[in-house]
């Protein structure tokens, strides 16, 4: 399993490297450094393993694998996830459980309304690009305070507001319809990493990575996949 850890050093001499090289140069320098996951797993396989994994947690199937001190042990010199995901920061949405993952299967980072800012995309270039995760999937949930918040358009306090920007296009393309706009948000977001990332996009372009969204329920714990704009 050794050949298959990526440290943090070999991630900043690669960068370090590829820090004068064009866009596809860095791409292929990071790349290399990284033999992250399965070669056979296919971006649509692992997409259906997310899937049916929430169909597991869902129906109550779930299965313990991954959730040991024996897969700690595993992937403590090194992580290899098969997928990435941008979730809302909802305390009711523990990614992991949601898709009935464990240790080191997911590289996950969440925020507020899971909108994608400059911080998120750089850990989801990461993610995708160094770890070589071959899914990368934007999830929205239902009664999304932070999408609620942006649509009434009310004075807050602190910094939370700086988020409510990002959501607003979506808003208005939802008639005020606050599942529309959660919705419309997990698409918008999909689209900000695709457009915001030549390194996602590439990924994307040669088929490296799926770009995927979807909404869970938070009632019924079930994912709906949503189809999002470019596809």
């Amino acid at each position: 399993m050794a050949d298959l850890i990526v440290s943090r050093r070999e991630w900043l001499l690669a960068a370090a490297a590829a820090g004068a090289l064009g866009a596809e140069a860095q791409i292929a320098v990071a790349a290399a450094s990284s033999a992250a996951v399965d070669p056979e797993l296919t971006p649509e396989a692992a997409l259906a393993e997310l899937y049916a994994g929430n169909e597991r947690f869902s129906t109550g199937n779930w299965n313990p694998r991954h959730r040991d001190m024996v897969r700690v042990l595993e992937v403590s010199e090194g992580q290899r996830p098969f997928a990435a995901f941008l979730g809302c920061a909802d305390s009711r949405v523990p990614i992991e459980i949601v898709f009935d993952q464990g240790f080191g299967d997911l590289f996950v980072t969440r925020i507020a309304g899971n909108v994608a800012t400059s911080e998120n995309i750089a850990s989801l270039e990461f993610g995708t690009l160094v770890l070589g995760a071959k899914v990368l999937y934007v999830l929205g949930h239902t009664a999304c305070g932070a999408v609620n918040a942006a649509m009434q358009r009310q004075a807050v306090p602190g910094q939370i507001s700086g988020l409510f920007h990002l959501i607003r296009p979506a808003i208005r393309s939802s008639g005020g319809d606050i599942d529309k706009a959660v919705l419309e948000n997990v698409k918008l977001q999909a689209q900000s990493l695709a457009d915001a990332s030549p390194v996602i996009a590439e990924l994307i372009a040669t088929k490296r990575l799926v770009l995927a969204g979807g909404v869970y329920n938070l009632k019924t714990g079930k994912v709906t996949p949503v189809k999002l704009n470019e596809q």
